[in-house]
């Protein structure tokens, strides 16, 4: 057995062998299937990159959790946004049983093969074409969804029953046979024994290796002789063949084999995450898993280029160069630049890398040129960026206009809504003052515009918990140190307040010892304040060289204080006439995420994630997750008016792994905010303990209104429209309630205008969708549906995403050939090297060769196209002859992925090298895993001297 293989072994071992096994007495659920085997591929490709770059890597204590493999992977300020991910995924996934429960081919149930094949292998491209065109929430979104079905195909099938050990690889290859499937006309079960079912499948369909699964349906029969899912929910099961075949869980009528069941779904989800991540390379696996080594936070731009423009262009080159030139290569890098201009009537495109020299190119290259009427395209710009960015990302806008397109207004701040996104405006001049030849009429126009566009920014800003900042142009360099701050991955909100009018307030927040770097931000005109620390030291807003404050700055409408901090209870005594807005922030690992639960309208019961605005006025359930800490628990969770002192109480329950639920009575009528507290300890001792406070940025609106999408297709056609089943339910008065439908990229799409609805009534209605033919392949659309009430005073929404994919028709890897491999190596490795020289092609009717890249081995890869024929890759590699083995991976434009292996070994006598025929990724996988499992079996011991570097 060779040395890599038994390293392979060792690595299952360690990171999944024990993810696989299931407690006595306990089941296993979609959920904790997708998170081990998502734990387990971060794992495992952290591992890679380490080996990849040459340093060292530690795996994390078993069982794994996202903040132990974030900190494994020397991303600690991603674990948030790792933990989102999942939960995402997760989500995804729960859902297709709640919304996809009679269509069972995403169930694999009624013998529905091929469709649910079809199923995977069609959400399988989407998901790598989206990665690679890095749209990576769309593809969380899909991914999700299709291994729901692959995880039920070993449940639901009699693939375990027939005594197989490891996953069907078929079912993430289109043209491929995943077995012989049953006749519609062939009989496949017998009633059970009583309560007995384990011997109710049939002798000849188990000894023929025939493919079955169960028929499912709430109401309904099955066909003659065929096996039932069973369960109290399927009415089949009481027809012969009586009982049902199912193993969801270990009380199913074939739960004895839910472990097994179970865990070749672990191995199938671990399988096609591999094959995800061979397709798009490590670093945008991990990008796609929400994983980066420096900050998780984006740094993104929307930017007014009319031509009175160009200071502010200019500052924003400026602070642009100072965050990279200062952050680049440390663990506050950004993880991705994206760049939105607009103007009028053009917005976009939109950029977006992952490369600060490609973003710095981008923005040198804007131009400030046209304009003439004040107003710009700033909201479309802004839709833009939310749609392209990752969610929970912070947005700077940088204008001397009002809106133009002020009809996107509701569009927009739903998704802010949904996105938590935070947007802060950078306004320069005071709007609708530009200067320009203007009437004296057309300069009162202007103005009255500039007035309401200001107040539209500010709207927009409280809504996300951003800022609206308005200095002059040559105050906008000072003001720009905002980005700089604030692009820390690790900066949360303590508290967040706006009044409006202003009137004297006090307001208290906790600081706990994790946090450093206390900072408060101020806008507004006038405004005094007097800050008190937990020690009982004052100090007046009139003295900035206090003992409390370590610097200040005011420029504009905006003031910020670094205070020095100190743990304990801090309060502010805020003073003045005129609107202002207080934001507490700080820098600190533990954070929170929360999510609005229902009861689902499943006939399965539980609860689904609310994705829009939660109902007003009744009572409402709250899921927080705490993130960066494994020792701090929730005692408080609080709805809390964003403008005003009233608030709402939940009562609290743990639930493990960071989770905690909050019921409360009634859900606020009045725009909130999630305010968390709870206690911190370092785990020394109970008198370490420190309370802790932290606050949603985004500010929340409840509804009577529910607008609800069902799950269609995530996959758009070119050309092809797709219809979208929505309905809106009021829980208060009735009449024509307005409808809206629009989408990022400008398709078409078509709605009724208006939906009449009784009282606590609802309605049903569609929107089409269609994507141009020439709309290229991996293209993200994010539609918005918006319903509001009678007379615009309450609105809610819909938001969806689909990815446009062409039909894929190649599904088939590239290959590679030996042209040389030139070795003379001998003990003294360290002092020869070896050459390889391979031709890489993809098949004559394939897409072509996209990437090849190193899957093992520690030498240096070149790639060039044959002059002779671009559809030819030659790659040539070379390393010392202490590195003998290489491995290539070979990747084709629509993520087919295969391997090519080469050895410079020499044993005994020389011997001609040999090179392994490419076979794809995941065959050899499933080969290895095999291996091992046979050696875990058989108890076979493994070589003593075999270490893993």
């Amino acid at each position: 057995m060779s040395s890599g293989l038994v390293a392979l072994c060792l690595l299952l071992l360690h990171t999944g062998a024990s993810g696989f096994e299931i407690r006595e007495g306990d089941s296993l659920n979609h959920q904790e299937i997708t998170e081990r085997a998502i734990l387990n591929a971060t794992v495992q490709t952290c591992r890679a990159v380490a080996m990849a770059e040459g340093t060292d890597f530690t795996f994390p204590p078993q069982p794994f959790t996202a903040t132990s493999v974030a900190a494994a992977c020397q991303a600690p300020k991603s674990t948030k946004t790792f933990i989102q991910t999942i939960k995402l995924i997760q989500k995804k996934n729960e859902r297709v049983d709640y919304r996809r429960l009679f269509n069972p081919q995403y169930h694999f149930d009624n013998e529905k093969f091929s469709e649910g094949r079809k199923i995977i292998t069609d959400g399988l491209s989407a998901v790598k074409i989206g990665n690679k065109r890095e749209n990576f929430e769309v593809a969380r979104e899909i991914l999700g969804e299709i291994l729901h079905t692959l995880q039920d195909f070993y449940s639901h099938s009699n693939w375990v029953e027939m005594e197989n050990k490891l996953p069907n690889s078929n079912l993430i290859k289109p043209s491929t046979s995943i077995g012989t499937i049953a006749a519609e006309s062939r009989a496949t079960c017998r009633n059970c024994d009583g309560d007995d079912c384990r011997n109710n499948i049939l002798e000849d369909i188990q000894n023929d290796k025939i493919l079955i699964s169960g028929y499912f349906a709430i109401l309904g029969t099955k066909p003659q002789g065929k096996c039932s899912h069973g369960g109290v929910l399927d009415s089949t099961r009481i027809f012969e063949p009586k009982g049902g075949i199912n193993k969801d869980t270990l009380t199913s009528d074939h739960g004895h084999l839910h472990t097994d069941a179970a865990n070749l779904a672990i191995a199938a989800t671990s399988e096609l995450l591999e094959d995800v991540r061979g397709a798009a390379g490590d670093r945008p696996f991990l990008q796609m898993m929400g994983i980066s080594r420096g900050s998780s936070k984006a740094l993104c731009f929307v930017i007014d280029t009319t031509g009175s423009m160009g200071d502010d262009i200019e500052a924003v080159r400026n602070v642009t160069s100072t965050i990279i030139n200062s952050k680049v290569g440390t663990e506050e890098e950004p993880s991705l630049y994206i760049l939105v201009p607009f103007n009028d009537p053009d917005f976009g495109p939109l950029t977006r890398t992952t490369d600060p020299n490609a973003f710095k190119k981008a923005i040198n290259s804007l131009t400030a040129t046209g304009g003439g009427d004040a107003p710009e395209m700033s909201l479309s710009g802004l839709r833009l960026a939310l749609t392209g960015s990752p969610p929970g990302s912070e947005i700077f806008v940088f204008t001397d206009a009002a809106a133009k397109d002020i009809e996107l207004k509701s569009t927009v701040i739903a998704l802010i809504e949904r996105t938590r996104t935070v947007v802060n405006f950078m306004i320069t001049n005071v709007l609708g003052f530009r200067r320009r030849r203007q009437s004296d009429d057309g300069q009162q126009q202007l103005a009255r515009i500039g007035s309401s566009g200001n107040e539209l920014y500010k709207e927009l800003a409280h809504t996300s918990g951003g800022q609206a900042i308005e200095v002059s142009k040559s105050q906008l360099p000072v003001a720009t140190s905002i980005i700089t701050e604030s692009s820390s991955s690790s900066l949360v909100t303590l508290l967040q307040a706006a009044r409006s009018p202003g009137k004297a307030e006090n307001f208290q927040f906790a600081v706990d010892a994790s946090v450093k770097k206390l900072t408060i931000y101020i806008t507004g005109s006038s405004v005094s304040f007097t800050l008190i620390s937990p020690s009982g030291v004052s100090q007046e807003s009139t003295n900035t060289t206090g003992s409390l404050i370590a610097a200040s700055l005011s420029v504009g409408n905006f003031k910020t204080l670094q205070l020095k901090t100190q743990v304990g209870q801090w309060e502010i005594k805020m003073v003045s006439t005129n609107p202002y807005t207080l934001k507490v922030v700080g820098e600190t690992a533990i954070d929170f995420l929360f999510e609005f639960l229902e009861a689902s309208q499943s006939p399965l019961g539980g609860f689904d994630v609310v994705d829009n605005r939660p109902k007003a006025g009744v009572n409402g359930s709250l899921r927080v997750t705490l993130t960066g800490t494994d020792s701090a628990t929730v005692t408080e969770v609080v709805l809390v008016e964003s403008s005003g002192s009233g608030q709402v109480n939940g009562s609290v329950q743990a639930q493990g792994g960071g989770d905690f639920l909050a019921h409360f009575d009634k859900i606020p009528s009045e725009e909130f905010v999630v305010l968390v507290k709870g206690q911190n300890s370092d785990g020394s001792s109970r008198s370490s303990s420190t309370a802790f406070q932290r606050q949603s940025n985004t500010n929340i609106r409840a509804s009577v209104l529910t607008v609800t999408a069902a799950d269609s297709n995530s996959i758009l056609e070119p050309g092809k429209p797709l219809s979208v089943p929505f309905s809106v339910t009021t829980s208060g008065a009735g009449g024509d309630f307005s409808i809206q439908a629009t989408n990022d990229q400008g398709f078409s799409s078509t709605v009724p205008s208006t939906l009449s609805l009784g009282t606590a009534g609802s309605a049903n209605s569609t929107v089409n969708l269609t994507a141009p033919l020439n709309t290229p392949s991996g293209t993200d659309v994010t539609l918005t549906i918006e319903a509001k009430t009678p007379g615009g005073t309450d609105t809610n929404f819909a938001v969806l995403r689909f990815t446009v994919l062409t039909t894929v028709t190649d599904f088939t890897h590239p290959v590679c050939q030996l042209l040389s491999l030139q070795s003379n190596c001998s003990a003294a490795c360290s002092l020869l090297t070896w050459e390889l020289s391979v031709q890489v092609t993809d098949d004559a009717e394939g897409t072509g060769v996209d990437r090849v890249s190193l899957k093992q081995g520690n030498g240096t890869i070149n790639t060039t196209l044959a002059a002779s024929n671009e559809s030819i890759t030659l790659v040539s590699y070379n390393a010392s002859c202490c590195s003998p083995d290489v491995e290539l991976l070979v990747v084709d434009q629509v993520g087919n992925v295969g391997s090519c292996s080469y050895s410079a070994r020499s044993t005994g006598d020389p011997q001609p090298p040999t090179a392994a025929p490419a076979e794809s990724s995941s065959t050899k996988t499933v080969q290895s895993f095999l291996l091992c499992l046979i050696i875990m079996i058989l108890g076979l011991s493994l070589p003593f001297d075999i270490q893993i570097h």
